[in-house]
């Protein structure tokens, strides 16, 4: 006779028959799956039942909250200082975090953010600061606020005592094919971001190919449910819906993407980066309470150069190491005169991560020279011919591979077409 207070087939069966959890049994089936009491095969036939049936706003948020009561949360109140976070759902050239986190903290909003690694064509941001020499991702919770305290901002890894059940969760659903569920992907970001202790919270949830979100309608519910999570958990939480149809900047790698922060840090940089930095680090500076903050001038007079050098310097890194670089490289030319009008941005993302810059398990390494340089984005006048992208490794066997990816992802042609706007709306 089992001694648990529910049984994981019952609560399956409700989930099928597209009925409601109570609140009770949700915190037991997180708890129980935490501790081994609930077979990683039961999990998936009740994920699997969320995924196609989904969940009411109560269950979504009780859910959460019990993953948030699995581990241990942050506290930033000894700080003395509003803090603020941002979260991306993931794309293609997606290096905003790297200007970001300096560029808020200039104005005495501390930044704790807490990143992760890529896997599969998305880049993580973890893996691009690694290209600079002598820099660490792992600090103690101790380092942390000691740093925070210092410098405002720190880019690390989230400590295994953070939402240990989204962990598990995570795994089982990425082998699984459940891991599109709203409720799922909205729970597992929210309990990590809840449990850092942020005060206040702005999603960029990306929309298009290179994202996880292929459409809009998907992409806006995703956000609408994160903002309502973040809300009923007292974090001032607001969504940006962007546009990841083409990658953003001229990289995607790793040590390529640091570079092109550096250059936006240098008051520089592609357009689009440096507009997407701006737009976030406003909504985040205004959730904290300072919203007559001008990130623009402090893009533009070295501030925010200063903070990312310190930030750097405080995880052992040198903001003035050579950068490692892939050793062999092989152009893509433009296949026709006229205007670039699309480029696609998974096609991209995949290139870079055969070339080496991404992995396909979590135990994989990266090359940290590896990557895609675009010479042309789309709205850019292209002759045939000439440079389109350069493919970076550093094991030439693999552009074979990456070439295959980038089969069909330029559009050339003859007229100009209107330019998609790279932020799509605001939610909330």
């Amino acid at each position: 006779m089992s001694s648990e207070k529910f049984d994981t087939v019952d609560i399956i069966r409700t989930k099928r028959d597209r009925g409601t959890l109570t609140p009770e049994q949700i915190d037991w089936t997180i708890d129980a799956y935490t501790r081994g009491a609930i077979a990683d095969e039961q999990m998936a036939a009740l994920n699997m039942a969320i995924l196609l049936n989904g969940m009411d706003r109560e269950e979504i948020s009780r859910w959460t909250a019990a993953m948030i009561a699995s581990g241990e949360r942050m506290d930033f109140s000894a700080l003395g200082k509003p803090t603020a976070d941002k979260h991306s759902t993931g794309g293609v050239g997606d290096k905003i975090t790297l200007p970001l986190a300096p560029l808020v903290a200039v104005f005495g909003v501390a930044v704790p953010q807490l990143s992760g690694r890529g896997l599969g064509h998305t880049g993580g941001t973890l893996d691009k600061l690694e290209a600079i020499p002598g820099w660490r991702a792992d600090l103690s919770n101790a380092e942390m606020m000691a740093q925070l305290a210092d410098v405002g901002a720190v880019i690390c890894a989230a400590g295994a005592g953070l939402a240990p059940a989204d962990k598990k969760l995570y795994a089982l659903r990425d082998v699984t094919g459940t891991v599109e569920a709203i409720p799922l992907i909205a729970s597992s970001i929210m309990s990590k971001k809840i449990a850092e202790g942020t005060g206040s919270l702005v999603l960029d949830v990306k929309v298009g190919s290179g994202a996880f979100m292929k459409n809009e309608d998907d992409a806006r519910e995703l956000a609408r449910t994160m903002v309502t999570l973040g809300k009923d958990a007292g974090v001032n939480t607001v969504a940006l819906l962007t546009n990841m149809a083409t990658p953003l900047g001229l990289t995607a790698g790793n040590a390529i993407e640091v570079e092109e922060s550096v250059e936006v840090l240098a008051g520089g940089g592609p357009a689009d980066v440096v507009e997407l930095t701006v737009a976030l680090a406003r909504e985040m500076l205004t959730a904290a309470g300072r919203p007559d903050a001008d990130p623009e001038a402090a893009l533009k007079d070295g501030r925010a150069m200063d903070v990312w050098r310190r930030m750097i310097l405080a995880q052992g890194g040198d903001p003035d190491a050579q950068l490692p670089a892939a050793r062999e490289s092989e152009t893509i030319l433009a296949p026709a005169d006229g205007v670039l009008a699309g480029l696609d941005a998974l096609a991209v993302g995949v290139a870079a991560w055969r070339l080496g810059a991404g992995r396909a398990r979590k135990e994989d390494a990266v090359q940290a020279g590896a990557g895609v340089r675009l010479h042309a984005k789309p709205g850019d006048t292209v002759k045939a011919g000439t440079p389109l992208m350069t493919l970076l490794t550093d094991t030439p066997e693999k552009f074979e591979r990456a070439r295959e990816a980038l089969a069909g992802a330029v559009t050339v042609s003859p007229a100009p077409a209107a330019a998609a706007p790279l932020i799509i709306d605001r939610i909330s």
